[in-house]
C-alpha cells in the first residue's frame, strides 16, 4: 500500500516540533533554576564554528514550511530571525505548528507525483517530490532537530530520548 506525502510529512512535522517545544520548556525552566540569563543557551554551540542553538530552530521551522509549501506551490511566509530567548524559540515552534495544521490530506493529495523546484547553485532545478521529501528536507529537518537537541543536553538540560522521540 502506497503511504501518502501527507503521512510523512504533517504528522512527523507536527509531532518533533511538539517535541522540540517541550524540549525548549524544559530549558525554559533550567536556565529559570539555576539563574542563568535567559539569552545564554540560545547562543550555545557544540564547536566554535557551528551555528548556535537559535539558528538550529529558526532552520528546522523554515525547512518544515519550505517543504510544505513546495509541495503544495503555497508561498512561504516570511519569518525574521529575531529570536534570542528560549521564549522566542518556543513562539517560533509555535509559529512553525500552526502552519503545519493549516494543511490537510487535501492540500497534499498527489504530491507525491509531483515534480519541485529547488536553487542549486543559482540555477532551478526540477526534482520529484518523493525524492525531495525523504533525501532532502526530512534528513535536513532532523539534523537540525538534532543539533538543538544536542546543544541542550551538552548544557546539562535533563532531556532524554524519550524528550526527542515523544515516547
Amino acid at each position: 500500500m502506497p503511504i501518502s506525502m501527507y503521512a510523512i510529512t504533517v504528522p512527523v512535522f507536527t509531532r518533533y516540533l511538539n517535541n522540540l517545544d517541550a524540549v525548549l520548556a524544559t530549558a525554559e525552566k533550567f536556565v529559570e533554576e539555576r539563574k542563568i540569563k535567559p539569552e545564554v543557551l540560545g547562543q550555545s554551540r557544540l564547536a566554535p564554528d557551528m551555528l548556535p542553538l537559535t539558528f538550529q530552530v529558526q532552520s528546522t521551522t523554515d525547512r518544515v514550511k519550505f517543504a510544505l509549501c513546495r509541495l503544495t506551490g503555497r508561498e512561504a511566509p516570511s519569518w525574521p530571525d529575531t529570536e534570542v530567548t528560549l521564549a522566542d524559540l518556543r513562539a517560533r515552534v509555535k509559529k512553525g505548528l500552526d502552519f503545519v495544521s493549516s494543511f490537510s490530506e487535501a492540500d497534499l493529495a498527489g504530491a507525491e507525483n509531483r515534480m519541485v523546484t529547488l536553487k542549486a547553485r543559482g540555477e532551478d532545478t526540477q526534482v520529484p517530490a518523493v525524492e525531495h521529501i525523504t533525501l532532502n528536507a526530512v534528513p535536513q529537518i532532523f539534523f537540525h532537530l538534532t543539533t538543538a537537541y544536542a546543544l541542550l543536553r551538552h548544557n546539562g538540560v535533563p532531556i532524554g530520548k524519550r524528550d526527542f522521540v515523544g515516547a
